[in-house]
């Protein structure tokens, strides 16, 4: 049995149950695919697309607009009988607005921004859930071995009581007493291997597949030495507070605009149409048009864009507070999992030593049965607090990335193809039309790219 405690003591310092073979899946692995087939970033991205349009239709206010309508009329027989095909081509170009198209422009491109940090949150929590997901494997995976242990040992246990009850050394009582403790370890068994299931099911949810052989987590990234560097570098480089920036942008723009709304608008315009009768008609002009009265809608919506950003800095302010707090409790559960690893790896040692001190005296009469049972059951529960602890560490690393925004495939190195979210917005900011410009076809590849077609 000694032994046996050895050996388990050993797994458990190598931070739980090591796989070993070299073609055991690597949470570098488990990242890269979840980074891949995830919908939610796949899901953003499509987001982060139709943000993008919004830039080329912005830019669209500024360009012609060309129309054509053909219209067909039938004269009532008792005034004329007559039936008339007319062609109508007309086109408008602003000419000036007071700069609110362009606005609308601007407006677009820091929206398009904060998808952008959008995004990347995105990329953060979907890598963050995968490395959850791939450690709380390898958690319950420790967990199941450790209980098969116990089980082991107390079915050896139970044994050798019946064994020294057969020649009169114990009594029925100590006996009982070790089938009890037996059925409980069976059933803790069980409780562990429900969660090992739980655990699988939630793997193949975030990294795209069922877990197969999972090699031990790597050497931890590097973070910051100190919470106040983490908390100063998250505040120039979280996602989230780089978002809310771009939206406070894009609020003040928009109040701009609805303040020049009561501005009027000069166009340029020409029409030009012809009938089935050979006559034609051209004519050019330029239009100023502008609101007289509109109810007090106006200035509705000037007030209301200035509650939007109100609202929107409001939220600025906010989403710092919590980006540090983040940042505070990832380095408290660092801080934390490093204390839990060195009593841990002190209590595993300490009830090693007192379990084997108890079965020694227990040969001599000096303990009972149930103070075994007890000192055995309290070395397995300081060998899951470490395996607990390892994992809590390694997660506790990640979360402080997470918290930082740094925990992207591009800084972790994952080899997949990083996505590049200015792509399709460098094939479409300037609104292009399918096909029939060298920007259209370089759209047309893109679509084919990510499966649009």
């Amino acid at each position: 049995m000694k032994s046996v405690l050895k050996t388990t003591a050993a797994l458990i310092c190598a931070a739980g149950m090591s796989m070993g073979p070299a073609q055991a899946e690597t949470l570098s692995d488990a990242l890269a695919n979840a980074y891949r087939t995830s919908g939610l970033i796949a899901q953003n991205r499509a987001v982060l697309r139709a943000a993008d349009e919004d830039v080329a239709q912005a830019v669209a206010a500024l360009r012609p607009v060309i129309n054509y309508a053909l219209s067909a009329n039938y004269t009532d027989p008792s005034v004329s009988d007559d039936f008339t095909v007319t062609a109508t081509l007309s086109s408008s170009l602003l000419l000036y607005d007071f700069g609110r198209s362009q606005l609308g422009i601007d407006a677009a491109k820091e929206t398009v921004l904060a998808t952008r940090a959008g995004l990347m949150d995105i990329e953060n929590t979907v890598l963050f859930n995968a490395v959850q997901a791939y450690l709380g494997v390898r958690r319950s995976e420790a967990f199941v071995g450790l209980r098969e242990n116990n089980v082991r040992l107390l079915t050896q246990q139970l044994r050798a009581t019946r064994d020294r009850f057969e020649v009169g050394e114990v009594t029925r009582t100590d006996v009982s007493l070790a089938e009890a403790r037996l059925a409980a370890a069976r059933s803790g068994l069980a409780a562990e291997q429900g969660g090992l299931a739980q655990a699988r099911e939630a793997y193949k949810t975030i990294i795209g597949r069922y877990p197969g052989q999972l090699a031990p987590p790597p050497r931890s990234p590097k973070v910051p030495r100190t919470e106040a560097e983490a908390k100063s570098r998250a505040r120039q480089i979280n996602p989230q507070l780089k978002a809310v920036q771009h939206q406070v942008t894009a609020a003040e723009i928009g109040v701009m605009r609805a303040t020049q709304s009561i501005y009027p608008s000069l166009n340029a315009t020409g029409r030009f149409s012809v009938n089935d009768s050979g006559t034609d008609s051209t004519a050019l002009g330029i239009e100023l048009s502008g609101p007289i009265y509109q109810g007090g809608a106006i200035a509705s919506a000037a007030r209301q864009a200035k509650a939007v950003r109100d609202q929107v800095r409001a939220q600025l302010y906010s989403t710092g507070l919590t980006v540090e707090q983040e940042v505070g409790n990832a380095y408290a559960s660092l801080a934390v999992a490093i204390a839990s690893i060195d009593a841990s790896d002190r209590q595993v040692k300490a009830a090693q030593l007192a379990l084997e001190g108890v079965r020694e005296e227990l040969q001599l009469g000096a303990r009972t049965t149930l103070e075994v049972l007890d000192q055995e059951q309290e070395l397995l529960d300081a060998q899951t607090s470490r395996v607990s602890a390892t994992v809590d560490r390694h997660i506790a690393v990640y979360q402080v990335l997470d918290a930082m925004g740094l925990l992207t495939a591009e800084y972790l190195g994952l080899n997949v193809p990083i996505y590049d979210p200015a792509a399709y917005y460098n094939a479409v900011k300037d609104g292009p039309t399918h096909g029939v410009s060298p920007e259209g076809k370089k759209l047309d590849k893109l679509f084919r790219a990510i499966g649009r077609n």
